[in-house]
């Protein structure tokens, strides 16, 4: 009896998320943009890729709205089934042929496509042959929604656009607690400001081959502005974090420490930098 719970709770978690990635093709206004970011070009070019762009978000929406409405939800799972076989298939060739396309599957987000991306495709294919076995409809799932919601949770881990929204907050509230840089910063100076003494210092030139973006994240803490990128030290994730002072110009003045994006290890500080200032 829950396993058939837990399938009919199936096509309302796809029409959601179907629907939220539709939005994102058909209604922003940035949509070509995003189509041009993703592995599309070099699969129907250029001119191409943004009305395909589109037309998938469509389909999603059709499949989305097919699913939430009764009254055949086994019939309407086939088609999610088949389209996440397609978008499984996209994301790999994306991965391997195309590295530095974007995912383009919800949101703006220019990330390329990583595992995370290929993991929730295939979370979506998993919900999709599950919801082919349901033999009621999804409101009456009853106990089946709580497997719901722990779906939801691991969809929102799996999806890099929402990362600003929890994984982030997370992250700058680990690092305050915990980093080796713990001092003191103030909201007056410009972010550029910062930026330029920080691409200026020692304390970036040490680290430079092990960033792997711009600026993540910052904040401030009295007298010292806190700034983080995102890096990978000896192919492990990690955190460089950056302590830049307020009422002290000099370019050495800024410190470094590169840290383990999942324990906050201290994985690296240049020790030239730690005596600095």
């Amino acid at each position: 009896m829950f396993a058939h719970q837990v399938a009919a709770a199936q096509p309302l978690l796809i029409g959601l998320l179907l629907l939220w990635s539709s939005y994102g093709k058909v209604v922003r206004r940035d949509s070509a943009e995003q189509a041009k970011r993703t592995a599309l070009p070099g699969l129907v070019g250029e001119k191409r890729a943004a009305p395909v762009y589109r037309f998938v978000g469509g389909v999603e929406a059709v499949i989305a709205l097919a699913l939430l409405a009764p009254p055949v939800w086994t019939v309407e799972a086939i088609p999610a089934v088949a389209l996440a076989v397609g978008f499984t298939g996209y994301l790999i060739y994306a991965k391997i042929v195309v590295p530095e396309a974007s995912c383009g599957c919800v949101g703006s987000s220019a990330k390329p496509v990583d595992r995370r991306a290929i993991g929730r495709s295939l979370l979506l294919l998993a919900t999709a042959l599950a919801a082919t076995t349901a033999s009621i409809e999804w409101w009456s799932a009853g106990s089946g929604a709580v497997v719901l919601v722990l779906e939801a949770a691991v969809f929102v881990m799996l999806s890099a656009e929402l990362d600003r929204y929890w994984l982030l907050p997370l992250r700058r509230l680990r690092l305050r607690i915990t980093h080796p840089l713990s001092g003191t910063a103030t909201d007056a100076v410009p972010l550029a400001a910062t930026q330029r003494r920080l691409l200026l210092s020692p304390a970036y030139r040490a680290v430079n081959g092990l960033l792997r973006s711009d600026i993540h994240d910052y904040w401030d803490d009295e007298d010292w502005r806190f700034v983080s990128y995102t890096a990978r030290y000896d192919g492990r994730p990690a955190t460089a974090v950056f302590a830049v002072p307020h009422h002290d110009s000099t370019p050495e003045s800024v410190r470094v420490a590169v840290v383990d994006e999942t324990s906050g290890q201290t994985l690296y500080r240049p020790t030239v930098l730690a005596t600095a200032g």
